[in-house]
């Protein structure tokens, strides 16, 4: 779960605010926990069925069969990764220099410079073998913990509003908004939510690693989803009792504003600290799972043989790391964090969510058609295939909440990549023209 709870909803809560105007954005962040919490339902199914690493990379090449389509969109996948993945690392480090000025006010030249050292030291942590970074997250996550934990109860014991109030407050202003209006704004402020919820599912990256996988996998995502709904809950609603909307929506580091408000200026800086701790921590885990996907695929012979490489002595897929990590600096450097919000969803949405939510459904049909167990699915998700149905259905309205020109740079991602595939299947003599 460290890899959840980032610098995502210390910044993304303003955005929310802003996009929906009134104070039902809980019921955004409620939706984007519903969303997460059915969807991993469908990694659930395929984790626990194909624990391997790279994650969606196998899900999708076994569902759409590894000879055929399915080898094209598992190679989609892991190019849609060599620049989506940077991104998530990117803004959370942007997300870390936003916070940083307010311990010290940054021009935007000295904020980017912050931003790209935190990669930079992210990569120089994750240099090293996976035994010696299992005792860094652990002590990482205690961090996590505790700052959480003192954010929400100084917030909740010590705000102005009642959680009652807040709740009665969201309810009455949904219920003045139009159905049609507040189904768009949702849905606009959902995009910006889902990002802080991903994260459930990178178990299933480092799926041939985990002990007891048909157990844990799908243990670990609940855990996790359920976990982070609770805590992004208390969060928001902690925020809510202290600040008014309006100091809240428009605040660049709002939960070092809340902490000021509640005890003084040094208990904010502390508080922006262990902020930082926080956006560091999920830094460090979200980079690690992302960088065994390249090499997954390039071990496979599905992907360019140079991310197969290991590093001589330590044994961990140098290449990959140090790709994903220098993509990531440069994207620090050159983006802002509003706008790699939602680039990263218009990117994942097709190919990873609704395509391998299609897979799963292609598995199901496989195994009835054989007439006997074909694959073996240890977890099964109740009121099957109604789940699988709806997040298809969730995670195409919020593709078509992105907007036009976030939804044409993934449909320009993908075709791109299409075309890299093709080039390569020819070399190579894959699936169309073998």
């Amino acid at each position: 779960m460290i890899d959840m709870v980032g610098i995502g909803p210390f910044v993304v809560l303003p955005l929310v605010m802003k996009s929906v105007g009134g104070p039902h954005f809980l019921l955004a962040w409620a939706l984007g926990a519903l969303i997460s919490i059915i969807d991993a339902l469908v990694w659930s199914e395929l984790g626990a069925a194909f624990p391997q690493a790279g994650g969606s990379y196998q899900f999708l090449k076994i569902s759409y069969g590894d000879q055929k389509w399915g080898k094209l969109l598992s190679f989609l996948y892991v190019w849609q990764t060599l620049i989506q993945a940077p991104l998530v690392v990117a803004s959370g480090a942007i997300g870390f220099a936003q916070y940083a000025s307010y311990l010290y006010p940054l021009d935007e030249i000295t904020r980017r410079i912050v931003s790209g050292t935190v990669v930079l030291l992210v990569i120089a942590l994750l240099y090293r073998r996976i035994d010696s970074i299992g005792r860094i997250s652990v002590l990482l996550w205690l961090c996590v913990l505790g700052t959480m934990g003192w954010l929400i109860v100084g917030g909740l014991m010590h705000g102005t509003e009642s959680i009652g109030t807040l709740l009665s407050d969201a309810w009455t202003s949904a219920e003045a908004v139009s159905p049609t209006v507040l189904a768009a704004s949702i849905g606009v402020a959902s995009v910006k939510t889902i990002y802080c919820y991903l994260g459930y599912y990178n178990i299933c990256h480092l799926g041939g690693e985990i002990q007891k996988p048909e157990r844990n996998i799908p243990l670990s995502m609940f855990l996790s989803v359920i976990g982070i709904a609770v805590l992004y809950g208390l969060l928001n609603l902690s925020v809510a009792s202290v600040l008014p909307f309006e100091q809240a929506a428009n605040s660049p580091f709002i939960v070092s504003t809340m902490v000021e408000a509640l005890y003084g200026s040094g208990a904010a800086r502390f508080a922006t600290l262990l902020v930082l701790v926080v956006a560091f921590s999920s830094l460090f885990a979200v980079l690690l799972g992302y960088s065994r996907v390249p090499y997954a695929a390039a071990t496979d012979g599905q992907f360019f043989n140079i991310f197969a490489k290991l590093h001589p002595t330590r044994e961990f897929p140098h290449v990959s790391l140090l790709f994903l990590g220098g993509l990531a600096f440069v994207f620090s450097l050159l983006f802002k964090l509003a706008n790699i919000i939602t680039a990263i969803l218009a990117m994942r949405v097709v190919i990873q969510f609704i395509g391998q939510a299609v897979g799963l459904l292609l598995l199901h049909r496989r195994r009835t058609a054989a007439g006997e167990p074909a694959v073996h699915f240890p977890f099964r998700m109740p009121l099957y295939p109604l789940p699988v149905v709806l997040v298809i259905v969730v995670w195409a309205y919020i593709f078509y909440s992105t907007g036009p020109t976030y939804m044409l740079s993934g449909i320009t991602v993908t075709a791109l990549g299409t075309l890299a595939y093709l080039l390569v299947a020819r070399t190579r003599k894959w699936w169309p023209f073998r």
